[in-house]
């Protein structure tokens, strides 16, 4: 793997979604989750979710699909969301509170070890939370752990890189300009990094889930409702670019910038900018009642 093993990767994804990753996070929070509401609709609409049931929410960040998932559960269900970011956690408790939804509760912790309650959980659940696994064989086999017999689960991960023109045509503009980055490994954690089907129904399968469906999910993100210079700003926040562009010095970030800008103006109409928005939807069961 790339720049390390499996595990150093994972404890600096920890380290750094602990720290300054969720507090970048916060920042565009209402801007990314604004993106990818309708997928997370989608998905959580996949899940079938029944009133009564308990579910674990990976991933969870601010919790808008935590929240989602608890009315759908109402009356008589819960939801745990699990984030490695305090920080976003804390937003979450706030979002819960001042909407009134009490079938929640959140905790900070890595959810590929985090001690869920054992075989109780109905569903397990995340939109885009699942794809930075140190080890994801064994994540998916922990994770298998909290479900119980007959229990499924529904995961929403990005396709292939270069399907997804939200994070490509940004990036394919101003990448000539920036550092190379080492070609990542097709097992490497990151978010593309179940572009390929047959990776995580192997994964899956290997953790001992059965019934395993990856199926496409089409849809567009909005990176700007009101022009060009909001759609640049997203751009640079949202996608791939975000970390190299904080690396380089102010000549060539401008520079870069510039290029995305040239790039997204060719997709400009007058609803603003949309491009591709390309996910698997992963839905499977644990073996048993």
């Amino acid at each position: 793997m790339a720049g390390g093993s499996a595990r150093e990767w994972h404890d600096a994804q920890v380290a750094y979604w602990s720290g300054a990753g969720g507090e970048t996070w916060l920042k565009g929070a209402a801007r990314t989750e604004a993106a990818v509401a309708s997928l997370g609709e989608r998905a959580i609409a996949a899940a079938e979710v029944r009133a009564g049931e308990r579910i674990i929410d990976i991933g969870c960040g601010t919790g808008p699909t935590t929240l989602a998932l608890a009315r759908a559960a109402s009356p008589g269900g819960s939801v745990l969301g699990c984030d490695l970011a305090g920080v976003l956690t804390d937003e979450a408790w706030r979002r819960a509170l001042t909407a009134g939804v009490t079938n929640v509760r959140f905790v900070v912790g890595d959810a590929s070890t985090y001690a869920f309650e054992p075989g109780a959980a109905d569903l397990l659940f995340s939109r885009f939370g699942v794809m930075f696994f140190g080890d994801p064989a064994a994540a998916f086999r922990h994770l298998r752990g909290a479900l119980r017999p007959g229990g499924r689960l529904a995961f929403l991960v990005w396709r292939p890189f270069k399907e997804n023109g939200w994070a490509f045509v940004p990036f394919a503009a101003a990448g000539p300009l920036l550092p190379q980055m080492p070609r990542p490994s097709p097992d490497e954690p990151g978010p593309f990094t179940f572009g390929d089907p047959a990776r995580p129904r192997a994964l899956l399968t290997q953790a001992g889930f059965a019934d395993i469906a990856v199926d496409p999910l089409d849809a567009t993100m909005s990176l700007s409702r009101s022009g060009l210079d909001e759609a640049v700003e997203h751009a640079v926040e949202l996608g791939p670019l975000r970390r190299l562009l904080a690396e380089v010095g102010e000549d060539v970030r401008a520079r870069a910038v510039d290029a995305v800008r040239a790039a997204l103006a060719k997709h400009l109409t007058p609803d603003g900018i949309s491009l591709p928005a390309a996910c698997w939807l992963i839905t499977a069961k644990n073996p048993g009642a």
